[in-house]
């Protein structure tokens, strides 16, 4: 499930549906975010008082699944390449975080291993 959320920048069907085509690419690339509850916040910062620049923010949580846990936020000048920004470091961010998880469970399996081999150990 992907929600859209807009904060302080007014709604658009055509940057919902920028957002929701990234999350999608990425879930083409990892089937495991296929059920997890994601959400995008798209933001604008404007200061009101001090003159300068907007500054957009593209943020994403992943809150369920095999990916739980993850967020990013990226900012840029610009909504659509800081949605880019965003997808390219989220590529790099799920890889880790995916090796994390296999190095954990490896080192499960071989602690278990060990404690078995300690219990019961066979005759030589």
């Amino acid at each position: 499930m992907i929600k859209v959320i807009f904060k302080d920048l007014e709604k658009s069907e055509l940057a919902k549906e920028a957002a929701i085509n990234h999350v999608k690419n990425l879930i083409d690339r990892f089937p495991d975010l296929e059920g997890s509850k994601i959400t995008m916040t798209l933001s604008m910062d404007n200061s009101p008082t001090q003159a300068g620049p907007d500054l957009f923010a593209v943020k994403f949580q992943c809150k369920s699944g095999k990916y739980k846990g993850v967020i990013l936020e990226k900012y840029a000048s610009n909504y659509y390449k800081a949605l880019a920004d965003l997808s390219q470091h989220l590529l790099e961010r799920l890889n880790r975080f995916g090796d994390k998880k296999r190095v954990q469970n490896r080192k499960q399996a071989r602690n278990l291993l060990k404690f078995t081999n300690l219990e019961n150990p066979t005759p030589t």
